[in-house]
């Protein structure tokens, strides 16, 4: 790890704390572009917001999605002080961000947490199969 991986890592578990310190469960963010500017930072705010997607990460890979140009986007580096979560992880890969460097993992992080991670919520499927990908067939 460099220097000023571990700098950008150490600003993510800074922008924990506040959110922290604010009330909010103890997660941050900074989106780092291809000449080693920091582009945009956040925190989790989903209790502030009443928003439970209002994950750092989410908030930069849409504030990316809307903001930079596929190329530059693609370039662009994420440090976050814990590992995006699904939700956040598919956000990060629809908008095109080239890598993602964290400094807990998930795993790490359930280990913290009293009673671990979240339930798993059955999930039933595929069904309707032909119904479903007639709606979706000559999209992409």
């Amino acid at each position: 790890m460099t220097h000023d991986a571990e700098t950008f890592l150490r600003r993510a578990i800074a922008l924990a704390a506040e959110a922290r310190e604010a009330g909010d469960p103890p997660f941050g963010s900074l989106l780092v572009g291809p000449d080693g500017s920091v582009l945009a930072e956040e925190r989790n705010t989903s209790i502030a917001d009443n928003d439970i997607t209002a994950h750092p990460e989410l908030k930069l890979a849409r504030w990316a999605a809307q903001r930079l140009d596929p190329e530059t986007a693609a370039a662009t580096t994420m440090y976050t002080s814990c590992e995006p979560c699904g939700m956040c992880g598919g956000a990060i890969a629809r908008s095109g961000l080239g890598r993602v460097v964290y400094a807990l993992s998930t795993e790490q992080l359930d280990a913290i947490k009293p009673g671990g991670g979240w339930p798993v919520v059955p999930q039933d499927g595929p069904a309707l199969h032909d119904e479903a990908s007639a709606v979706v067939a000559g999209y992409y």
